[in-house]
């Protein structure tokens, strides 16, 4: 229907025909645009942000084809009412179906005449409201029976201050189709006035909403639901951070164990985050001094990232040192470490190595599994010391442990690290082989520092001398370097 803002104003014409066209052309090049967009989009419903991304899409898909479908009405003018026929035998009526895929089904237009009390529809207005278009039109009185309930009071207000005091229409209320169907209907109408300014009819453009709003529910839930993950991230990175904070407290300097006696070790070490991942790893390295002056050395890596593998690393670090305490010796520490790990209500992968260190014969007896053996660093040169028997943690039950020993000289310098410390491309390895066939692999890059380590004169320097050397280099993982130097 025409929009008439009083009986003696004509309406006004439509824009000429190719101004429109071009204005279609454009739209359904947009339309073909987004949707590339929207198709490149993840599709991985697991994930927050791709669903987000697609619900957008969506949402811009359906606002362009709703602008295609108008401008092509503005085009062509809108469908004729239906033409009622003469009566016929009674047959029950049958509903159409809205075309919702079609150009031009989604808007319709309505006028009533308050002083005829005659109404007029065009075709698409029974498309949406589902009525049998050889059914007369609804009258203004009739029209909120299609109405839900909840919005009937609604409708009745926009009317009455349309029909009154001449205000427009403008907006949504949902309707029940005699299909069971509920579409959503967006209403825009103006009052038409004589020539003395009262009410002789009134006019409206109603629209079907539904899909649109459906996408923007949608929109709105994913973007809610991604709000909500990067919240629960942000806070599970911030405990994972303080839990990895308590147990691996920063070293501002070396530490030296034990505190008393002439034959101590200068300690170091450094944890350095993946520059690939915002999560919190499992890499932990710790040192102990146990009763009767003997030195605990570890370092180590449990698979995964964040909250529960920084928890379990806390308990691995806790349970390491209080069987280390205890007297264990290395080789039967791992085997209960692993047993610890196989029974775990969360099951886990780990590697490490694990040191005693008696200061009296300078004697260092130590066990791994699955982990780098230990670098030794001695007069200039370098070598990786040979690796007893282990598996990783958590990987059989019942594994055993070898358990080696090594008599380290004054000015040793020993270091351990964990394999994230070199990309996998220096030391990838194939399937079947373990982290420790990595470490081999990256080995020789650590052992070229040697003559940089000679000329430190403390255990601090040489770790910096490792963080200048890998530290500005892209890991996939976190990693950890444990340095100990021995001297008076």
């Amino acid at each position: 229907m025409p929009s008439h803002l009083s009986a003696d104003r004509s309406a006004a014409q439509p824009p000429p025909r190719g101004t429109v066209d071009a204005l279609i052309s454009q739209t359904r090049r947009l339309l073909g645009e987004v949707d590339a967009v929207r198709r490149e989009a993840p599709a991985d419903d697991e994930d927050p942000q791709g669903r987000w991304q697609r619900a957008l899409c969506n949402l811009a898909l359906h606002q362009l084809s709703d602008l295609d479908e108008h401008l092509a009405q503005l085009r062509d003018g809108p469908l004729p009412a239906p033409v009622q026929p003469a009566p016929l035998p009674a047959a029950p009526a049958v509903p159409t179906t809205p075309r919702r895929g079609s150009l031009l089904s989604r808007v319709g237009s309505a006028e009533w005449n308050l002083l005829t009390d005659e109404a007029s529809w065009s075709g698409e207005l029974y498309e949406i409201l589902g009525r049998d278009p050889a059914a007369p039109p609804l009258t203004l009185d009739e029209l909120p029976s299609l109405v839900h309930d909840d919005d009937r009071p609604m409708l009745t207000a926009m009317v009455t201050d349309c029909l009154i005091d001449a205000k427009p229409i403008d907006g949504e209320f949902r309707i029940l189709r005699p299909d069971g169907e509920v579409r959503t209907v967006h209403m825009m109408g103006e009052p038409v006035l004589d020539a003395d300014g009262s009410t002789v009819s009134m006019w409206a453009v109603l629209r079907d909403v539904s899909e649109l709003r459906r996408s923007q529910r949608t929109l709105s839930e994913t973007r809610d639901s991604l709000q909500r993950q990067r919240h629960i991230a942000q806070t599970e990175h911030r405990l994972a951070v303080e839990l990895q904070e308590a147990v691996l407290p920063p070293w501002r300097g070396s530490l030296r164990f034990p505190r008393r006696g002439p034959e101590t070790l200068d300690l170091a070490a450094r944890y350095l985050p993946s520059s690939s991942s915002a999560l919190v790893g499992g890499d932990w390295y710790d040192a102990l001094e146990l009763p009767g002056g003997e030195t605990l050395l570890s370092i180590g890596d449990l698979t995964g990232h964040g909250v529960s593998v920084t928890s379990g690393m806390a308990m691995l670090i806790g349970a390491l040192r209080g069987m280390a305490v205890a007297g264990t010796q290395p080789g039967q520490l791992m085997s209960w470490l692993n047993q610890l790990l196989d029974a775990s209500v969360q099951p886990a992968l780990g590697s490490a190595v694990c040191c005693r260190y008696r200061p009296e014969t300078r004697t260092l007896t130590w066990a791994q599994a699955g982990h780098p053996a230990p670098l030794l660093f001695r007069n200039g040169t370098g070598r990786m010391l040979t690796a007893p028997d282990g598996v990783l943690l958590g990987a059989t039950s019942g594994a055993t442990y070898g358990q080696a020993e090594e008599t380290l000289e004054d000015g040793d310098l020993l270091l351990l690290h964990t394999d994230g410390l070199v990309p996998r491309r220096w030391g990838a390895h194939s399937p079947g082989e373990s982290d420790s066939d990595e470490g081999t692999a990256a080995a020789p890059r650590l052992l070229a520092l040697a003559r940089r380590f000679t000329e430190a004169r403390t255990a601090q320097e040489c770790v910096r001398t490792v963080v200048e050397e890998f530290g500005e280099t892209e890991r996939e993982d976190d990693a950890c370097v444990l340095v100990a130097r021995v001297g008076p």
